[in-house]
């Protein structure tokens, strides 16, 4: 069986983002909330900053939209390609 590398590329694109989404919202509401995290991702996304409010919340989501795409293809396609 193969996996849709599209589907798969989407799937998780749309979970990562709404992951760093969701963190990122609780963050702005409680401030102590997910900081390792978001300060993680801010080391590794380029541009995003944990504390610039919606701006920041917005770019984060964006990245982990496609960081999430791109690794959703990339294990579909490692997957398809041992599983023949």
């Amino acid at each position: 069986m193969k996996l849709s590398i599209k589907g798969l590329a989407i799937a998780s694109g749309l979970l990562w983002g709404i992951a760093i989404l969701i963190v990122g919202a609780a963050h702005m509401i409680w401030p102590s909330y997910g900081t390792s995290f978001l300060e993680l991702m801010s080391s590794l996304y380029p541009g995003y900053d944990v504390d610039t409010g919606v701006t920041g919340l917005i770019v984060g989501t964006l990245y982990g939209v496609v960081d999430g795409g791109i690794g959703g293809a990339l294990f579909a396609w490692v997957y398809n390609f041992f599983a023949e």
